[in-house]
C-alpha cells in the first residue's frame, strides 16, 4: 500500500485496503487478548479476597473467551471467496400457504441474525405468495465473512408445526431452500452467453412508489444452459434492475462451480456425503415437542423461538469446526 502508484488503480487499491483492514482488526483482536490473558492470573490472585474483584475476573474470563472463539471462526474461511459478501435467496417449497409462510419465517431469522453481526442488508427481491408469506426473496448480506458464514446455512430447511392456515388445526410439514453465493467483483471473469439468457420483464409487486408499480421495471433472467432463475425488482429502473440481477446470475453461475468442486473432492476423499447439496439440513419442530436439530452436525437447541429470532451462531460455528476437521482429514 505504500507503494507510488498505489491508488492508481482504485478497483485493486480497495480491495487491497480492505484486505489489509481486516488483517489488522484480527490482529488488534488477537493482541488485546494476549493483553488480557496475562492480566488474568493477576486478577485470579485478587480475586481470592476480594468478591468484586471475583466478579470482574468472571466478566474478563467471559469477554476472552468470546473473541477467542472469534478469533477460531475466523481460522475456518479458507475458500476464494468466503471473506466476501454473500447473495441469499430463500424459496418456499412442498406445502403451499404453509412454506411460503416458513420461507418469510426464515428471511425474518436472517435478517435478525445478520444484525447481530453487524452485516449489511440490501433486498433485491421479494415475491410475496398467493395468501401469505413469501414465494421467494433474495438479499445481498455485506460484512467481513458474510459469504463463509452464510453457505453454512446452504440447503433444505424443514418446519414441522400446528398449522395456522388449517381450521382443523391439523400439523403440517413444511420446506424451504436456502441458496447463498459469493458476491464476486467484476474482473472475476465468468463466461456468460447472451444467446443463453432468456429476459422476461414484468410489474414490480408491493410497495416501491409509483413508477415501480405502475412500469415493467422489474427483471426476470433465465440462464438457459443451467436453468438458473434470478430476478430483481428493487431498482427504479429496467436498467438498474437488470444489471443487478446480472451482478445475481454470475454469484450463481459461481456457487454452482464452487458446489461441483465441493462434491468431486468430497468423491476424491471416498466420502459418502450424508447431506448432498440442496438436501434437507436441519429441521424446526414446534409440535408435539420443540426442538431446532441440524441433521449435518447432530447439535440440537430446545429453545426454537430463540433460534428463530436470529440465534443461530452454534449452528454454523458447529458446521464449520466439522467441515474443517472433514477437509483436514
Amino acid at each position: 500500500m505504500g507503494r507510488p502508484g498505489f491508488w492508481d488503480d482504485q478497483d485493486t487499491a480497495a480491495r487491497t485496503s480492505a484486505a489489509h483492514a481486516r488483517a489488522q482488526r484480527r490482529l488488534e483482536t488477537f493482541r488485546g487478548l494476549e493483553r488480557d490473558v496475562a492480566d488474568l492470573d493477576d486478577l485470579a490472585e485478587m480475586a481470592a479476597e476480594d468478591e468484586e474483584m471475583a466478579t470482574e475476573l468472571d466478566s474478563q474470563l467471559a469477554s476472552v473467551e468470546r473473541r477467542l472463539a472469534e478469533l477460531e471462526e475466523a481460522r475456518l474461511f479458507s475458500g476464494e471467496y468466503d471473506s466476501g459478501d454473500a447473495v441469499v435467496t430463500v424459496h418456499a417449497g412442498a406445502g403451499g400457504t404453509d412454506s411460503q409462510d416458513w420461507a418469510e419465517i426464515l428471511l425474518r431469522m436472517y435478517l435478525r441474525w445478520a444484525e447481530r453481526r453487524g452485516f449489511g442488508v440490501e433486498m433485491v427481491e421479494a415475491s410475496p405468495g398467493e395468501e401469505a408469506g413469501l414465494k421467494s426473496a433474495t438479499f445481498i448480506a455485506r460484512g467481513e465473512n458474510a459469504y463463509g458464514l452464510f453457505a453454512a446455512e446452504r440447503g433444505v430447511h424443514r418446519l414441522v408445526r400446528i398449522s395456522p392456515f388449517d381450521s382443523s388445526a391439523r400439523r403440517h410439514t413444511s420446506f424451504a431452500q436456502v441458496d447463498v453465493g459469493p458476491v464476486v467483483e467484476d474482473s472475476v471473469e465468468v463466461e456468460i452467453d447472451e444467446g443463453d439468457l432468456r429476459i422476461d420483464t414484468y410489474r414490480a409487486s408491493g410497495a416501491g412508489g409509483q413508477h415501480v408499480n405502475k412500469t415493467d421495471s422489474a427483471v426476470r433472467i433465465t440462464h438457459l444452459p443451467t436453468n438458473v432463475v434470478v430476478q430483481c425488482q428493487n431498482e427504479r429502473s429496467q436498467t438498474q434492475n437488470k444489471a443487478v440481477a446480472m451482478q445475481l446470475l454470475r454469484s450463481k453461475l459461481i456457487e454452482l462451480e464452487e458446489r461441483k468442486r465441493s462434491e468431486e473432492l468430497a468423491k476424491a476423499r471416498g466420502e459418502v456425503k450424508d447431506v448432498a447439496w440442496g438436501s434437507q439440513i436441519r429441521s424446526y419442530v414446534l409440535h408435539p415437542y420443540t426442538m431446532v436439530k441440524d441433521h449435518r452436525t447432530e447439535h440440537e437447541v430446545g429453545d426454537v423461538q430463540r433460534v428463530l429470532d436470529g440465534d443461530i451462531d452454534e449452528f454454523i460455528r458447529d458446521y464449520l469446526n466439522k467441515t474443517a476437521a472433514a477437509s483436514a482429514n
